[in-house]
């Protein structure tokens, strides 16, 4: 072969690479579009979410009677193509929004009730839409427009031709209600491959922390009225069994496994201190990170409860008003979520959005500093605290894989959750651009999922490793939604 002809053909091979090279640089910047589509519609989304979590805001339904509120979410959702199952579980607004078909399937879980008594409007200082209303305390506005608002920027993914789907659980009175316990009871959840779960924070992080497990119940004693004056010996008095029920709950304060917490308010003591009580309630909330351990607590208060009506001559009834389980964390569907929490970064506020931030952490002691919070992005995933709260997410942890995130709308200072400042300025755009950027990181997460088999089958693995090859989920309840719960 002569140097001419050498020299031709080494043309061809590079002209030939240099097709092939750019056609892979085509596909792949088509497929880079392609995956960039739910990232464009949150972009230019903002209006939208802006509008559907502040009317969420002013509505502040509290649990099981959040009818406009979850109609406001579903509307929403049936117009960007969802098929949407209402009244799951036997409560009128929990619902199943459902876009795409095949696996893999991710869940989204939304909440949007508010909290009795925690009305706020959007100021700087404390100042109720209605005084003594519902408020949205713990940002719950925002945490169902969020999954919605992600939801749905799934869907235009999905709509290109790719194979899977994608869920949102419209989950009712997660304070205190327990709407998940009945979600899960009636089989909800299943078929699941991942479930993302996030909650307004003061701050931008990825947990491995597992809630405690909680049951809340109600025990009522019944004796019999008289003269408290004139004739108390005629009676039986109702809160004389309560006192001695919760002084004997108090004692057992010290013989109880570590991390136990027992807490309690009289919610019923009489009508008047003449009258002999016929009828007294109180509220016991019992938690720790182990559900046994709580039902083993729950239980030896069952027993105290008897022995205070039998000293007292009264007689006792409770209810179990709700229960849950403590979370179950996914470290690896967790790792998935910090990456992408990484690449859609943190919360920035705009002048105006800052002045207020300052306005509203002065209230609690705070000042400029405690504002970085909103755009610092975690580095690494936070290991497990010791957290003594509880949630009904933990239900869904216990039936398939979740993992959950916590986004910055709140100022860093001594402003918690549950207070009129959270509720305050989850009704403010620091809310919704909240909302978004937690949308932007379950969007990207959904489609590392779509995209790696693997990634899905190593989720499982690690969950079934976790509740072991002959687990069985075990009630901590058995009843219907308490749909009068809150009225």
């Amino acid at each position: 072969m002569n140097t001419i002809t050498s020299t031709k053909c080494l043309i061809k091979v590079l002209s030939l690479s240099c097709i092939v090279a750019l056609a892979i640089s085509q596909t792949a910047f088509a497929q880079s579009k392609k995956d960039r589509i739910g990232m464009e519609y949150l972009e230019s989304g903002f209006s939208t979410y802006d509008s559907i979590q502040k009317q969420i805001h002013d509505l502040a339904e509290p649990g099981y009677l959040e009818y406009e509120s979850s109609e406001i979410l579903i509307r929403h959702l049936e117009e960007n193509g969802f098929t949407v199952q209402k009244g799951v579980a036997d409560i009128p607004t929990a619902f199943i929004a459902t876009y795409g078909s095949g696996s893999p399937v991710i869940g989204l879980l939304g909440e949007f009730d508010a909290l009795p008594g925690m009305s706020q409007d959007t100021s700087a200082y404390q100042h109720p839409l209605k005084e003594g209303a519902a408020g949205h305390a713990c940002g719950h506005n925002i945490l169902g427009t969020a999954t919605a608002a992600s939801a749905v920027a799934i869907s235009k993914w999905l709509a290109q031709g790719h194979k899977g789907t994608v869920k949102y659980f419209g989950c009712p009175a997660e304070e205190g209600g327990g709407g998940k316990y009945y979600m899960t009871e009636a089989g909800c959840f299943e078929g699941c491959d991942a479930v993302f779960d996030w909650h307004p924070s003061n701050a931008n992080k990825v947990s491995l922390s597992t809630w405690k497990a909680c049951m809340s119940v109600k025990f009522s004693f019944s004796g019999v009225s008289a003269h408290a004056g004139g004739s108390p010996w005629m009676g039986r008095s109702a809160l004389d069994a309560v006192e001695a029920f919760d002084n004997m709950m108090n004692m057992m304060r010290e013989h109880v496994p570590e991390g136990t917490r027992i807490h309690y308010i009289i919610s019923d003591g009489g009508q008047a201190p003449n009258i002999v009580p016929s009828k007294a309630q109180v509220y016991y909330y019992f938690r720790n990170k182990d559900a046994k351990i709580v039902k083993e607590v729950f239980e030896r208060a069952l027993l105290a409860a008897q022995g205070a009506a039998m000293g007292t001559g009264t007689t006792m009834e409770y209810e179990i008003v709700n229960a849950c389980h403590e979370k179950l964390v996914n470290r690896t569907l967790s790792e998935i979520l910090l990456k992408n929490m990484q690449k859609a970064g943190g919360v920035i506020l705009d002048d105006r959005e800052m002045a207020y931030a300052e306005k509203l952490a002065a209230t609690a002691g705070g000042d400029r500093s405690s504002c970085d919070n909103f755009a610092a992005v975690p580095a690494q995933l936070q290991e497990a605290v010791d957290i003594g709260t509880s949630t009904d997410v933990g239900e869904v942890s216990q039936m398939v894989p979740l993992a959950s995130i916590e986004v910055a709308c709140i100022p860093d200072c001594q402003i918690s959750l549950h207070t009129w400042q959270t509720a305050s300025c989850v009704g403010t755009t620091i809310g919704t651009k909240a909302l978004l950027s937690t949308a932007k990181v379950f969007y990207l997460s959904a489609i590392d999922l779509y995209n790696n088999p693997a990634t899905i089958k190593a989720i499982r693995d690690e969950y079934e490793a976790a509740q072991g090859k002959d687990h069985k989920f075990s009630p901590l309840m058995d009843r219907k939604p308490p749909l009068d719960y809150c009225k």
